[in-house]
């Protein structure tokens, strides 16, 4: 890592998942094999192949009240999910409403496309009634930005305001942004992360191009998705958010902050010929590129927390670049057979799971990965959870537009304090 930049931390982290609403539940209940995918016979979708399938997301009502109700009249559920991601991770960190206000803390929160629900209920009322009944605040909860702004009021933050837009690398490229933005001295502190929600019409997408799941005749759905194995059907969608706390790490150590991580190394970059499918050779100039920022070699990494979402091509393809540069050498998982793929929020939310993993020394398998396809087989694929202390750690990211998201962190049993 260069030496004229300014060292980049992590000082707190707050998750809203269909498995648990802190960072060591989520753990725990992933170590113990649970699925949050379910069949979903109350969306409807006309044309689809067969039984549909999500990990949707059920908020209690009392989080939803926890928010003051003024600043939630602007809220759909993407951008109600990165505020109370937010406000754990803000309360972990320990900052104080001085440092959140004084314009050097901003804010970088990516999703798909916003808010889908929001999107369809403003077309609905607009094909029903015109604007006659549509609600004042319909627009705000459905821009592509709203998850960012309304964590940028609810918490006061004057600093920069983004809101990366690049489906299934939104989360991991709002991390990136955030850390450059430190990097480069524009802002102290960066609240950042992905939030993004299950809808039919999502799901839909990923059934138009082929890669939506459907189980099996007598499959149970919790084991329809299987990531990197020679059965892998697609993926299901997911929802949630994780918000992260990053920070100039001098002002960190100042205030005595506790350090989860710091990031040394990240890239992004795009296939440059792609719409759908995910491209080997992208990804690992994407991979060489990260390692190379954060001065690490292939050697130097102890886990990787794969993309891979299910689907035939896209497993392949990342396990192909996975293996050119590591080899057999480094433990790879995924977690989307329990989580689905959580599109905006996937990069944020696998890499607190990451955090956790490392706390915990404990690498969390690939649910459901009974026979590795031969096409990912040349990797260390975790079947079954492993001891294992890990300094270095690799996310990475691909989404829809041959776009590719790697950053890599390191451990702070490992960063000079």
């Amino acid at each position: 890592m260069a030496s004229d930049f300014p060292r980049v931390v992590i000082t707190g982290c707050g998750v809203v998942s269909a498995l648990g609403f802190d960072r060591a539940t989520l753990f725990e209940r992933l170590l113990a094999g649970e699925s949050a995918i379910r069949v979903m016979p109350e969306w409807e979708l006309p044309g689809a192949t067969g039984e549909l399938l999500a990990a949707p997301l059920e908020l209690p009502h009392e989080k939803i009240l926890s928010l003051d109700r003024k600043l939630r009249r602007s809220m759909a559920p993407v951008a109600i999910y990165a505020t109370l991601a937010t406000r754990d991770a803000i309360a972990e960190s320990g900052l104080s409403d001085e440092e959140l206000t004084n314009g050097t803390t901003g804010c970088a929160i990516g999703s798909t496309l916003g808010s889908p629900s929001a999107i369809h209920e403003t077309m609905r009322l607009f094909h029903d009634s015109g604007l006659e009944n549509m609600p004042a605040q319909q627009f705000f909860k459905s821009v592509s930005h709203t998850a960012a702004f309304n964590v940028a009021n609810v918490f006061g933050l004057t600093g920069a305001l983004l809101a990366p837009c690049s489906a299934c690398a939104s989360g991991l490229q709002a991390i990136g942004v955030a850390y450059d933005e430190i990097r480069l001295g524009r802002q102290t502190v960066m609240l950042a992360g992905g939030t993004d929600e299950a809808t039919p019409e999502v799901a839909g997408t990923f059934e138009q191009l082929f890669a939506l799941a459907h189980p099996a005749t007598g499959q149970n759905a919790a084991e329809a998705i299987r990531p990197f194995d020679v059965n892998r059907s697609g993926l299901a969608v997911g929802e949630g958010a994780a918000v992260l706390v990053l920070e100039e790490r001098v002002h960190a150590l100042r205030r005595g902050a506790r350090i989860l991580a710091e990031i040394c190394g990240y890239a992004t970059n795009a296939s440059g010929r792609q719409t759908s499918q995910s491209d080997a050779e992208a990804i690992e100039r994407c991979l060489t590129a990260a390692l190379r920022e954060a001065s690490l070699q292939p050697a130097n990494i102890h886990y990787i927390s794969a993309h891979a979402t299910g689907t035939r091509q896209g497993d392949a393809a990342e396990a192909a670049a996975l293996t050119r540069i590591f080899g057999n050498a480094v433990p790879v998982s995924s977690l989307k057979a329990q989580l689905g793929h959580t599109m905006g929020a996937s990069g944020a939310l696998e890499l607190a799971v990451t955090l956790e993993m490392a706390r915990r020394n404990t690498l969390l398998p690939t649910a459901n990965l009974a026979a590795p396809d031969e096409a990912c087989a040349g990797l260390d694929l975790l079947q079954a959870p492993r001891h294992s202390a890990l300094r270095y750690f690799v996310k990475d990211c691909f989404a829809f537009g041959g776009i590719n998201a790697v950053l890599i962190g390191e451990m702070p049993s490992a960063v000079e304090l």
